[in-house]
């Protein structure tokens, strides 16, 4: 009897159908292997809430079976759920430098240095895990030693672009090795995952090189006035620019934000950042230098709250005060659900007189991303027999499969998989079997998973309609009030201005206990007064905030 050749199965369990957490496993028999382990940060319902992070109850039930978890690159929504994860996870690590590099600084903050195997690879190296072997390829993306990954398995030859785009100059000057691509497309894929960012945008991504030249005239029309440039703190080839233009006009560069100085030094150490001689100084030193000799360069290129640039821009930085007429350069694009934040910043900034280049006013910004033509010449280099956009919302995913349809795949060989979802492929056949756990988990504070569904309805609820407390002793052996119902509200009204409808609220449940007695246990007299308060307050005012009842045995 034949023995029944085992399937490679392929998982995302983030990165589809979401920008962020991309996280994607890869499994044949007894070995997995893992891609990428990435956060996503909170929607604007997520009331609180510092980060997500891929839900891994399938990893912990297969953690036998986890030969490693290999990196293409070292951004936010590709490694910032290692800490969390490693803490469940005690795996190798495998990536290039400076994504190590990145990666070291998280886990010190975390203390799991000590604790996690690392690995430094080098693109055109392979690595065997069980029985994958992966090789590593260079790509170029918006953060230097990004890689793509060839995963060679038992049915076939699966590629993983990771983020890429194709740049013909960049400022490294190490090309997309394109070359490889094709030399793997020659002998045969099985399945290409590819990057769908930018799916629906056509033609070509721009250079990151024609940033440079943007930054040069525009510090070389700004002789007299400051200059600060806000960016991406991970995008080290766009420093590098900055650093050069400020370098050609004779101007010393300040470094502000936590993960910009760690960028920045990290990058430094490893050589990715070549800084000339007596060109960088501390940001307590600008004091000491006039406007046209100062760059500062600062995080906060989306309009976080706590990033440099908004509490410069909120008078709220202690060595930094906004001057009429700094000239002040966001280099960076919005990401969804950003825009009203970054405004709000360059509202302020401009009110405080500074002159502020941004979006589409200058090319101050390229995307690290292929669009349409880099990606159908990803797809005629490589060939596949399968294909599976990753990486983007739903509208950029159906983008790049149509993209497929148009380079010759079959419609029955591109899948537009859901997080969680298990694709099987033999030599031959590729097919979704099944699912397993998937999903979100929430990080708020030191809590990992600790926050759901419940708990934001309740923050929801309390965010839009407020609180009120009723509290009420009783005496314990005979059931009688001895004090109360006692109302106090947060959120929902001013009591000071309010004193009728506190009263109203306060007689209703006082009749309601009257009448309902304290006698059917504690549970039954909450639910009178929670029932009684509900129905007087939404009478009167059309709200419902919610309703606590506290009883106290004297």
């Amino acid at each position: 009897m034949a023995v029944k050749k085992p399937k490679l199965k392929v998982i995302s369990l983030g990165g589809l159908h979401e920008i962020g957490k991309n996280m994607t496993v890869f499994e044949y028999d007894r070995d997995i292997v893992i891609v990428d382990c990435g956060l996503a940060f909170p929607e604007d319902d997520m009331l609180g809430i510092d980060l997500v992070i891929p839900d891994i109850t399938y990893l912990k039930k297969n953690q036998e079976k986890i030969r490693g978890i290999v990196l293409t690159h070292g951004h936010e929504d590709h490694i910032g759920a290692l800490p969390y994860v490693l803490k469940e996870l005690n795996v190798p690590v495998f990536g290039t430098l400076l994504t190590i590099g990145l990666l070291e600084n998280k886990l010190k903050e975390h203390g799991l240095l000590d604790t996690t195997t690392r690995h430094v690879v080098v693109p055109g190296e392979t690595i065997k895990l069980g029985q994958f072997r992966v090789e590593f390829i260079h790509t170029n993306h918006s953060i230097a030693d990004a890689v793509a990954m060839a995963i060679h398995t038992p049915v076939g030859t699966v590629i993983h672009t990771g983020d890429f785009k194709i740049d013909y100059t960049p400022i490294d000057g190490e090309i997309i090795d394109l070359h490889r691509f094709a030399a793997l497309g020659e002998q045969g894929v099985l399945l290409l995952l590819s990057d769908s960012t930018n799916a629906e945008r056509r033609g070509f991504t721009m250079s990151e090189k024609s940033v440079g030249a943007v930054f040069d005239r525009i510090f070389e029309e700004t002789p007299k006035n400051r200059i600060m440039v806000a960016t991406f703190s991970s995008n080290i080839h766009r420093i590098q620019q900055i650093i050069n233009s400020a370098y050609q006009t004779k101007r010393k560069v300040a470094i502000i934000g936590r993960s910009m100085v760690n960028a920045v030094k990290t990058s430094m150490e490893l050589g990715y950042l070549n800084v000339p001689n007596n060109t960088l100084i501390d940001i307590s030193e600008i004091k000491n230098y006039s406007d046209h000799q100062l760059v500062i360069i600062t995080t906060g290129s989306q309009g976080e709250t706590m990033s440099a640039l908004a509490r410069i821009a909120s008078n709220d930085h202690k060595q930094v005060v906004v001057k009429p007429g700094d000239k002040i350069i966001i280099s960076a694009s919005s990401i969804p659900g950003n825009e009203k934040s970054i405004m709000r910043v360059i509202n302020e900034l401009i009110k405080k007189g500074a002159d502020v280049v941004y979006g589409s006013m200058e090319d101050v910004h390229v995307s690290g991303h292929a669009r349409e033509e880099e990606l159908k010449l990803m797809l005629a280099l490589t060939k596949p027999k399968f294909f599976m956009p990753v990486h983007g919302e739903y509208i950029q995913l159906t983008a790049h499969k149509k993209l497929a349809e148009q380079m010759g795949i079959p419609k029955t060989n591109i899948f537009l998989n859901s997080i969680g979802d298990v694709l099987e492929l033999s030599k031959k056949e590729a097919k979704v079997t099944g699912t397993v756990p998937s999903g979100q988990l929430l990080v708020d504070g030191l809590g990992v998973g600790d926050v759901g569904n419940i708990v934001l309805r309740d923050r929801r609820h309390l965010s839009e309609d407020g609180l009120m407390v009723v509290v009420v002793a009783v005496e314990e052996a005979t059931g009688e009030i001895v004090s109360g119902p006692d109302i106090i509200s947060r959120g929902f009204v001013y009591v000071r201005e309010s004193e009728d409808l506190m009263e109203g609220a306060r007689k209703a449940v006082e009749d309601a206990l009257l009448e309902e007695g304290t006698d059917g246990g504690w549970n039954h007299t909450k639910n009178v007064i929670r029932d009684a308060l509900k129905e007087y307050v939404w009478q009167t005012t059309k709200r419902s905030p919610m309703i606590l009842p506290i009883i106290m045995e004297v």
